[in-house]
């Protein structure tokens, strides 16, 4: 599986960014996908995840009411819609597949099998 993100930049505060993970490879319904970030020298942490069996989603407290995971099959893509950022969110995003289809409850602390290059999100404070 190949993942390659896309999106990431430079935006104000409050404003908002839509990030893409464009998948190729295995058919991407064997594969949860999630969304991670990680600041240099700090944890990565996870962001959200969509089911491949069937697209439900989760998200961990610094995304909620905030982001949002979607997925088009057509184009073997997912999105995260990132809304009222702030400078807490500079971070590299990786989206990543784990290993199983469906996100568990603890999905985050699931080590992927396949992992993106990365996008950089800057907010500035």
């Amino acid at each position: 599986v190949q993942l390659v993100e896309s999106g990431g930049g430079l935006v104000q505060a409050g404003g908002s960014l839509r990030l893409s993970c464009a998948a190729s490879g295995r058919a991407m319904d064997d594969y949860a996908i999630g969304w991670f970030r990680q600041v240099p020298g700090k944890e990565r942490q996870g962001v959200s995840c969509i089911s491949g069996s069937d697209s439900t989603t989760k998200y961990t407290d610094l995304a909620k009411g905030r982001f949002a995971i979607s997925r088009d099959n057509a184009k073997n893509t997912i999105y995260l819609q990132m809304n009222s950022l702030n400078a807490e969110d500079t971070a590299v995003y990786y989206c990543a597949a784990l290993g199983v289809p469906k996100c568990g409850p603890y999905w985050y602390t699931v080590d992927p099998e396949f992992w993106g290059q990365g996008t950089q999100v800057t907010v500035p404070s």
